[in-house]
């Protein structure tokens, strides 16, 4: 298992107790909830920087947290922690060119460990339908208290709905501002569909000068999809 050093830039006092909140939240779905995916309806609208800072969240509670960056088309997730050695990744695992062992990396956060993407594969939602994507899950179920899997937007391709259905459940990044409600929702609908319980939102990019106390509620707020607007 290779060792990385993870890079991140310090969060505001708001910031890091909003992501207290979220992981709070997340851990009273219940110990069966193990396995979470979280998408979000379009490409920018922070989903890779939610699952990251979550899993790094939880694995300050003692927990054993591993991040799948499984956004095979288009992953941002090896530039947001500034990793610059070369990384073997889940597509080198998916094709069968790596052992699950070779593709996990330990950091110098305790606890917490990441599987980077890899090479854009031309067969994404393939890959991460097949059996080997499904064995991993199941190995990492039993060795990690939680797996965090990033994946690609909803509202852009299927990748997210064909992981979705081998998850315990699903969270939903939506940038404030910029999605339409009927749009939300048609993501919402497509979800269920895969029979994955969504287990809540994250309302991202909230201006807290603009929205005022409002704004700093709904900044850290996480629950159920259906209670709350996007």
């Amino acid at each position: 298992m290779r060792k990385i050093r993870i890079e991140t830039e310090k969060m505001e006092y708001s910031g890091a107790e909003a992501y207290k909140s979220l992981r709070t939240n997340l851990m009273l779905c219940g110990s069966d909830k193990k396995v979470i995916a979280v998408t979000s309806c379009t490409p920018g609208e922070g989903k890779s920087s939610v699952t990251l800072n979550l899993a790094m969240s939880l694995a300050e509670t003692g927990r054993r947290v591993v991040l799948i960056d499984a956004d095979l088309r288009k992953s941002v997730l090896l530039g947001r922690v500034h990793v610059r050695e070369a990384i073997r990744g889940l597509t080198h695992f998916l094709a069968g060119q790596e052992q699950l062992t070779d593709v996990i990396c330990s950091t110098n956060v305790r606890g917490f460990y990441v599987v980077f993407a890899g090479p854009v594969p031309p067969n994404p939602a393939e890959l991460l339908g097949g059996q080997r994507f499904s064995k991993m899950l199941e190995v990492l179920r039993e060795t990690y208290d939680y797996v965090l899997i990033d994946t690609p937007p909803l509202g852009s391709v299927i990748d997210s709905a064909v992981i979705a259905q081998k998850c315990d459940g699903v969270v939903l990044v939506i940038e404030a501002g910029s999605i339409s409600y009927r749009f939300a929702q048609s993501v919402k609908e497509q979800m269920e569909k895969t029979g994955c319980p969504i287990l809540g939102t994250v309302l991202n990019k909230v201006n807290l000068h603009k929205q005022g106390y409002y704004g700093k509620y709904y900044g850290k707020y996480y629950g159920k999809y259906g209670e709350q607007q996007a």
